[in-house]
């Protein structure tokens, strides 16, 4: 996933993937640029864990997906968030920071 900066700590992929979903539907790249645009170029997902992730959640119920054109007009997949996928994300956020809240106290720490 990119450079050792920008490398993803195990399990994150999951809830980013859902966060950029929560808009609106997006093709797989499309996911892909909105994660390393909001995280100021620092995160790069590359399509080896980026698409074995959509197909995850897919069929896990948190996305279903329809093809349709991209905006070059190719054909492409495009994913959605289910309603199951959005009490997922609402949780797995709260979960993501307590435990980056706590991370920070032991770092901060004496």
């Amino acid at each position: 996933m990119g450079t050792p900066e920008g490398d993803l700590i195990p399990g994150t992929l999951d809830i980013l993937i859902l966060k950029a979903l929560g808009s609106g539907s997006l093709h797989g790249y499309a996911v892909a640029q909105w994660i390393h645009q909001r995280s100021h170029d620092v995160l790069q997902v590359d399509e080896g864990a980026l698409y074995p992730a959509l197909h995850r959640l897919e069929l896990r119920g948190l996305l279903t997906s329809n093809w349709g054109a991209s905006e070059n007009n190719r054909r492409a997949r495009f994913y959605k968030v289910t309603a199951v996928g959005r009490k997922h994300l609402e949780t797995e956020t709260a979960r993501w920071n307590r435990l980056s809240t706590a991370v920070g106290f032991v770092l901060a720490g004496n």
